[in-house]
């Protein structure tokens, strides 16, 4: 990563890191339910939920020149380079008036991992990890007809692959620090909150 990028996001990130910021990583396979669950927490918890998937596909909508880059790197199943996904993270918390922030599908790998922390100086508090049958995973994303057009069979199993080889490394790296909060994600919703909720109650987090 360049210095001129990483003393940027140093720069930007000064004022964030005097608030002491609570960063939970949100992972999972494709269609494991994240969003729903960081839905729920926004709700219960008071946090600000940051999709890197979502922010990504923000800077595609845009047209910028950044964004075809992104969108070519996501057709061809490719994880998008850390330092691009990192700066759209640090924008956005930065923006945001919030101390708590979800983090939702990364790091998604150790790449990408080793440079969030070196970068914005930030650990987080913990990992919250959903685990989900891939099967489980492929009817859901098949049956939810969002119109996205990674939604399509041949994507989907790409995309599982690369969760497996790439993020659950970083899924180990934290569990080796104890930081791995692990659920059952094949559950019913309901089930899967109530899980959640148990990790984020007063003991970890208190509910605005």
């Amino acid at each position: 990563m360049g210095t001129v990028l990483e003393a940027a996001i140093k720069d930007n990130l000064g004022s964030l890191l005097n608030k002491n910021p609570t960063v939970v990583f949100v992972l999972g396979g494709p269609g494991s339910g994240k969003g729903t669950q960081c839905a729920n927490l926004v709700e219960h918890f008071g946090f600000t939920h940051l999709s890197a998937g979502d922010l990504l596909r923000a800077e595609i909508k845009s047209g910028s020149e950044n964004g075809t880059m992104i969108q070519n790197m996501i057709k061809e199943g490719k994880i998008v380079p850390s330092e691009v996904t990192i700066k759209l993270l640090q924008r956005a918390m930065q923006e945001n008036g919030n101390d708590k922030f979800l983090i939702d599908g990364f790091p998604r790998n150790e790449e990408n991992r080793a440079a969030f922390e070196k970068v914005t100086g930030i650990e987080p508090t913990f990992v919250l990890y959903f685990d989900c049958p891939e099967e489980e995973m492929e009817r859901r994303l098949l049956s939810r007809n969002q119109g996205r057009e990674d939604d399509n069979i041949e994507t989907i199993r790409k995309r599982f692959k690369v969760f497996l080889e790439s993020s659950l490394p970083v899924i180990n790296y934290y569990d080796a620090k104890g930081k791995v909060r692990k659920i059952d994600a094949a559950r019913p919703v309901e089930e899967v909150f109530d899980s959640v909720k148990a990790i984020f109650g007063p003991k970890n987090e208190k509910a605005d």
